[in-house]
């Protein structure tokens, strides 16, 4: 009786251990969360890493996708640029990502106060729940997320370790004249391009565009390289010869972009 109870006691034990472990362990890969803003819910994705480790600090990249994702599932960002790199990616993606999503309302876009102040607030909430380091956060966009990657780096200068924006532009397109960062609208800045360089400052840059864009013109690119590189920025610029706007699979499968992102500190 008494070696019978011994090891009701040992097994209660061992499922008690069991159960703490599996009830520490991280959740990882696409996980699904929400952020209030004002009396708003929005839903954005966060991609935790199989390795990820709470004892230690992250790098994270704050991903903003193009005017085709807009919507409020919270999923469809997920499934286009960086996402792919991420499910294609042969060893452990070492970035924790946040993906938001723009509404779709409205003709609603990045560059909107709103939509931004969403985005800023699910980067703060999973620097908060995922032990985001603040000196290796890093800004990402394509097409609309181009634009507002140049927007936010305009408005909020040495929040961000490294920008990437693929695909984007200064002034907007020919057929989308709501597009386009703020500083275009400032009466007092006779060359959003310069100003823009001007206020990213050091902050290292690798643009990408396809040579062939026919929704986002690739001057747009070439007129941000030239003005960074005429302002002493740390600037890259890789175009894409043959390539039309779809150019983002291209660009975050470059080699050597995740060891460039990972080199970048404040």
């Amino acid at each position: 009786m008494r070696a019978r109870t011994s090891l009701v006691v040992l097994f209660a034990l061992c499922f008690s251990v069991t159960s703490t472990s599996f009830a520490r362990r991280a959740e990882t890969g696409f996980l699904d969360r929400t952020v209030l803003v004002g009396s708003e819910t929005y839903h954005y994705q966060v991609f935790v890493p199989a390795n990820f480790d709470k004892t230690r600090k992250w790098p994270i990249i704050l991903f903003l996708h193009g005017y085709g994702e807009r919507g409020d599932d919270g999923l469809l960002q997920t499934d286009v640029g960086l996402g792919h790199t991420i499910r294609n990616y042969k060893r452990s993606f070492p970035f924790v990502v946040v993906m938001p999503q723009c509404r779709s309302e409205k003709e609603t876009t990045w560059p909107d106060a709103t939509m931004q102040k969403q985005a800023l607030a699910a980067l703060d909430a999973s620097i908060h729940e995922f032990h985001g380091d603040p000196g290796r956060l890093y800004l990402s966009g394509i097409s609309m997320g181009g634009y507002a990657t140049w927007d936010l780096a305009a408005k909020y200068p040495g929040r961000f370790a490294a920008y990437v924006p693929i695909c984007g532009g200064i002034r907007d397109p020919a057929d989308f004249s709501r597009l386009h960062v703020a500083v275009v609208d400032d009466p007092s800045v006779s060359d959003p391009y310069a100003e823009t360089a001007r206020r990213v400052g050091k902050t290292p840059v690798w643009i990408f565009h396809g040579a062939d864009d026919d929704t986002v013109p690739v001057e747009e690119s070439r007129k941000m390289a030239a003005a960074l590189r005429a302002a002493g920025a740390s600037v890259r610029y890789t175009e894409y010869p043959g390539v039309g706007h779809e150019s983002w699979d291209r660009a975050y499968a470059e080699p050597g972009l995740i060891d460039w992102l990972l080199a970048q500190h404040l």
